[in-house]
């Protein structure tokens, strides 16, 4: 691959990847030749991008990347992963809801859901504990005003809505990562980072160590890394900023090591079992 031509780099336009990518995005650190274009969409958009091959590198559901196994291989770095935390379900505040999972799931079949995208992994997470589930699907940063309107009676929320759900009005159903956490003992693979396989072996390692280094970067200068992520911190000042950073760039970040590894073999094998996903997946690691 000719190191001149800029490579193609997509992430979410939310301050976690920001982070993530701050010292390549402000040159702080050698790139050994390699120059980056970042693109910044939503995740389902990245995921339907990843289907047609079209990003040399991409953040990607975990969910998504057992649609693309022809095409791309998994970066040790990059993961984001809810220990305990995840995506959630909100309602609006005053609307009753039960506890107990079995009466819950009843429930939840009866509402429309507003869901971020068909292939993300809070969607797919969302499957695993109820089945099959109405939904709508709503870009990210809108289901807040679905359910609001009644366009939907649930939202399936990510990113910075799992820390602004309350200020908005809303009440949480269920966390999805906690969920996952009681049932497996597992953090919960929500994404990473992808490469296409047409680089070499050893242009995949390359990049990796980059992409790892801009991540410790950030993680040894954080009060420039948060600065620069406030930009696409929506509804949220530098402190909550900083504490949902920490959320999802941390240790499983820079290597999702033998706990992360697991927790995707749990994850995509409870997705095929119950025949959520086309086929058993193997995981393709770049070494």
């Amino acid at each position: 691959m000719p190191r001149h031509a800029a490579l193609t780099l997509g992430h979410s336009p939310d301050p976690d990847d920001a982070f993530m990518f701050f010292a390549l995005a402000e040159n702080k650190i050698p790139t050994h030749g390699w120059t980056f274009e970042h693109t910044l969409q939503d995740i389902q958009t990245l995921n339907e991008r990843a289907t047609r091959g079209e990003l040399a590198i991409s953040a990607i559901s975990i969910h998504a990347y057992a649609h693309v196994l022809d095409k791309y291989a998994l970066l040790p770095c990059g993961a984001s992963m809810g220990d305990g935390y995840g995506p959630m379900l909100v309602v609006r505040e005053g609307v009753s809801f039960p506890s107990e999972k079995e009466a819950l799931v009843s429930w939840l079949k009866e509402q429309i859901i507003a869901v971020p995208g068909l292939m993300t992994s809070a969607y797919l997470s969302l499957q695993l504990f109820m089945g099959a589930a109405k939904h709508v699907v709503v870009p990210f940063d809108e289901i807040f005003s679905a359910v609001e309107s009644g366009r939907a009676d649930v939202g399936l929320i990510i990113h910075e809505g799992q820390l602004t759900y309350q200020a908005e009005g809303f009440e949480k159903v269920l966390d999805l990562g906690e969920w996952w956490k009681s049932e497996t003992g597992l953090p919960l693979p929500l994404g990473g980072n992808v490469i296409r396989k047409d680089f070499t072996p050893a242009e995949r390692s390359e990049i990796n160590v980059i992409l790892r280094e801009s991540i410790e970067y950030g993680l040894a200068h954080r009060v420039a890394g948060v600065a620069h992520s406030m930009p696409l911190a929506r509804g949220m000042d530098e402190v909550l900023a900083d504490k949902f950073i920490g959320m999802y760039v941390n240790g499983y970040t820079l290597d999702y090591g033998d706990v992360g590894r697991r927790a995707i073999r749990e994850f995509l094998g409870r997705a095929h079992k119950a025949g959520l996903i086309p086929s058993p997946v193997e995981l393709e690691f770049v070494a």
